[in-house]
């Protein structure tokens, strides 16, 4: 796994190991910075159920002001934690060991974010409850980006608006407005 664009271009992260956690490809990765190139100089970023960190640090090396990263494995924060200071970006990073439903619901250092960029395990449920919590920390105007299985069916949640879904293989991402 590497960062796709910026300044760290080519720069790889440590990868997980241990089974169970699904790092973004760096296909996905490159597709969604596609679409939000014009947002993200200077953006405050949120990576919910982050993982390695790889998108919430793909943001920062595109320009983004900084980053919040939430995972509660704690296997994961050690490795996000590592991946910031691979890139010498620690500096730039808040880093919180939290379940996304509990974290959510509490301020987070750099609210409000303009890119909310939430991750969760395909079989997580409920999605309502986390999208629209997650849609409370996100600025007018800001962007909330779901990865999710393209087989599955999203519901309509009160807080955002689908604004656009990319197919992937396996995997899509939905990206939304608030309402």
């Amino acid at each position: 796994m590497r960062i796709i664009g910026g300044q760290w271009r080519g720069r790889r992260l440590k990868t997980p190991t241990w089974d169970g956690l699904r790092p973004t490809s760096d296909k996905l990765r490159e597709t969604l910075f596609n679409i939000i190139a014009t947002r993200v100089p200077d953006a405050r970023v949120l990576d919910v159920c982050a993982g390695t960190g790889a998108v919430g640090l793909e943001a920062l090396s595109r320009g983004a002001a900084s980053a919040a990263f939430i995972d509660a494995d704690r296997r994961a924060v050690a490795l996000i934690d590592t991946n910031a200071e691979l890139c010498g970006a620690r500096d730039r990073c808040v880093i919180i060991r939290d379940t996304a439903e509990h974290a959510l619901h509490n301020r987070i250092d750099g609210d409000p974010f303009d890119l909310v960029m939430i991750d969760p395990p395909y079989e997580f449920t409920p999605l309502t409850p986390l999208i629209d919590n997650a849609a409370l920390h996100l600025a007018a105007g800001g962007l909330l980006i779901l990865e999710h299985a393209t087989r599955c069916t999203l519901p309509a949640f009160a807080a955002v608006t689908a604004m656009r879904t990319v197919r992937s293989g396996d995997s899509s991402l939905t990206l939304f407005a608030p309402r």
